[in-house]
């Protein structure tokens, strides 16, 4: 017969020394942003318009952030910055993938900044649909411009956000040009309809593309053609050169096909290159143009008016989809609704109009 008391196995393992984890739990603490101490409002402002950066990277954190305290936090940083902002010329940048942005952007961007201006790249990186994460690279990519102390590059996730744009891009604009940025990037994820987004928060629209990646006109939707004030071909060195003026003819010809744009200004394609750092001054000059142009016919100060009547409505549209997805009775009854749709009991248009009319009922 077997022994059952297994007290005097030679199997029965002593229990020993709990082991440390393996992460620091105070350096976790400090990863997420636990052990920072919230400043005020005041004191976020005045690290900005002191132009102290690391302060200016907090204050951009808090506004992209989603917890309810750091947005009440936020809105009062905008509220003080929003008088100190306005001065700068902001410019959209965009291209289909591989077309080196973040390169154009590091050339460009040491031609403005060795003329004295001070830069801000506000470069929105894609976030995962399946992990929700982004690289976040672009300062990786810029290694020059990244250690310019006339240049700030602050890297956000896209998170879902439409045109690749970061939620909160618009409102990190106002806190870049209270602390002194007089000229702001914003670099896009790529190209797509939705892209409008950017072209409603910039005063320039420049767009990038490649030549000899197959058929020219086909690679790009019209409606960015459209938008765009100047179409760059970029990577125009060695044998593309010839690629490249090719190109450019073709884009030419085709923007004459377009109707006259609201701004009266005649979009322009140039042709450079990043490696060797030519057609950028011309580039730059073209841009400045374009700004005196839209400025003199009144155009530029009309934009904006229309752009801050659009950000508005943008507004009150995200605050009326956060009130809904973030009250617990209405995320009670979205669980119920769903498990009818799932079951076949109703039309996915159906169940939108009972969960409308349940909101409005609260």
């Amino acid at each position: 017969m077997i022994d059952k008391d297994n007290s005097k196995s030679a199997l029965i393992v002593n229990p020993g020394i709990e082991q440390p984890p393996t992460v620091n739990p105070n350096a976790l603490k400090r990863l997420k942003g636990h052990g920072k101490r919230l400043l005020s409002a005041s004191e976020y402002v005045d690290g900005v318009v002191n132009q102290n950066v690391a302060i200016l990277g907090q204050a951009i954190t808090i506004i992209e952030s989603s917890l309810p305290k750091h947005q009440e936090l936020a809105n009062e940083i905008v509220e003080k910055c929003l008088p100190l902002s306005g001065n700068s010329i902001r410019i959209g940048i965009t291209g289909v993938p591989g077309v080196g942005k973040s390169t154009f952007i590091e050339a460009l961007g040491g031609t403005i900044t060795n003329a004295g201006s001070r830069l801000a790249v506000l470069a929105v990186d894609p976030s995962s649909e399946r992990s929700k994460g982004s690289i976040l690279g672009d300062k990786t990519r810029m290694e020059t411009l990244s250690s310019n102390p006339m240049a700030f590059i602050r890297p956000s996730p896209s998170a879902g956000s439409l045109g690749g744009v970061a939620r909160k891009t618009r409102e990190t604009i106002i806190l870049c040009e209270a602390a002194g940025y007089s000229t702001i990037f914003i670099e896009t994820v790529g190209v797509g309809q939705s892209e409008t987004v950017v072209h409603s928060m910039v005063d320039f629209f420049l767009l990038l593309m490649l030549a000899g990646a197959g058929d020219e006109l086909q690679g790009i939707k019209r409606g960015i053609m459209e938008m765009a004030d100047v179409i760059a071909i970029t990577k125009a060195d060695g044998q593309n050169v010839q690629k490249a003026n090719m190109a450019k003819a073709q884009y030419a010809n085709a923007l004459h096909l377009f109707p006259m744009p609201d701004s009266g200004w005649v979009p322009k394609v140039k042709i450079c290159s990043a490696l060797n750092r030519t057609g950028l001054d011309e580039l730059w000059v073209d841009i400045n143009d374009y700004l005196a142009f839209t400025r003199e016919n009144g155009y530029f100060d009309s934009r904006r008016l229309m752009q801050s009547k659009f950000w508005f409505y943008q507004a009150i549209d995200e605050a009326i989809k956060h009130r809904f997805y973030n009250n617990k009775k209405v995320e009670a009854e979205l669980t119920r609704i769903e498990n009818k749709l799932q079951n076949g009991r109703v039309s996915s248009f159906a169940a939108a109009k009972k969960m409308i009319a349940f909101f409005e009922s609260l």
